[in-house]
């Protein structure tokens, strides 16, 4: 869902997404307004990439893992929109269209844990495969994107984001967690680099002329490996407000993701098997839906 707020003063915004010389924070520090004995100790600018969990608790953002069926909101999950090939053949090898041996080659990189990995590269090709991309429509590999908190202009990183131009908007993001254990701290990390992509947006709508946004759900996706989970961040003006001014916001702000119903989630086996294969498939075409494609 996606809310318009007109009639904004144009100096406003600047002095929203640029305020890296505001005047420092008084030297009370905020407290919880529903606990005031509960004060928070952690209200420091840093950027996206240092968020960890305790920075979600400090501005009011809770967790909630949900059901596929009743995060894409269907009754089933729809079959992938690809060709055959890639939901019957496991290896490159065995198969005979090039862009198909191409993926899977790139996925059996994304699998190798190393400094240099290739799940960005594998992301990207896989959002061409799919449909994700079109002539306006594209992935990009590692753009920094930028918010403000507690008056200091932060960057926040993604591996890869869908970018749509014209207009310039960020409509997707990615990150890479490395862990086996599971997305944890990236979670944290991947809603501020929502938090820097909602400022984003609104920045080129300003320099457009266009109504900037006053809400927005910003879809993302942790990747392990090959193993997806897939989020809804509902991003509002109010929150990046609270975050600018290192405040508690008063209201809840819910961030519901799922994992993929695939045969084995304990072995994070990613798309290499057939079988977990086609179940990732099936929530990247149910995704499109969240996306806006």
């Amino acid at each position: 869902m996606i809310t318009l707020r007109t009639g904004i003063q144009s100096s406003a915004l600047r002095r929203t997404v640029f305020a890296p010389r505001l005047a420092p924070l008084q030297a009370k520090r905020p407290i919880d307004i529903l606990n005031p004995q509960r004060r928070f100790s952690h209200y420091v600018a840093k950027p996206g990439s240092h968020w960890t969990l305790n920075d979600l608790e400090s501005y009011n953002i809770h967790l909630e893992q949900q059901s596929a069926l009743r995060f894409f909101g269907v009754q089933q999950l729809p079959e992938p929109a690809v060709d055959p090939e890639l939901l019957n053949v496991r290896d490159a090898r065995d198969m005979v269209q090039d862009h198909h041996a191409q993926l899977i080659t790139l996925l059996d990189l994304a699998m190798v844990s190393r400094r240099d990995s290739g799940v960005p590269d594998f992301a990207v090709e896989l959002f061409n495969i799919l449909g994700y991309t079109d002539r306006g429509r594209v992935a990009c590999r590692r753009l920094d994107h930028y918010f403000v908190m507690c008056g200091k202009r932060m960057r926040a990183k993604t591996h890869v984001c869908l970018m749509e131009s014209p207009p310039k908007e960020i409509r997707l993001l990615l990150r890479e967690d490395r862990r086996i254990r599971g997305p944890i701290i990236a979670q944290a990390q991947l809603v501020a680099a929502a938090v820097a992509a909602f400022t984003d947006n609104n920045v080129n709508r300003m320099a457009d002329g266009r109504d900037l946004l006053a809400e927005k759900v910003m879809p993302g996706i942790i990747m392990v490996g090959t193993t997806p989970t897939f989020f809804k961040i509902p991003i509002t003006e109010t929150l990046t407000t609270h975050i600018r001014d290192g405040t508690y916001p008063p209201d809840i702000t819910t961030v519901t993701f799922c994992q993929p119903p695939v045969p084995r989630p304990q072995r994070w086996e990613g798309m290499m098997p057939l079988d977990g294969r086609r179940q990732i498939l099936r929530c990247y075409e149910a995704f499109k839906t969240v996306v806006g494609i």
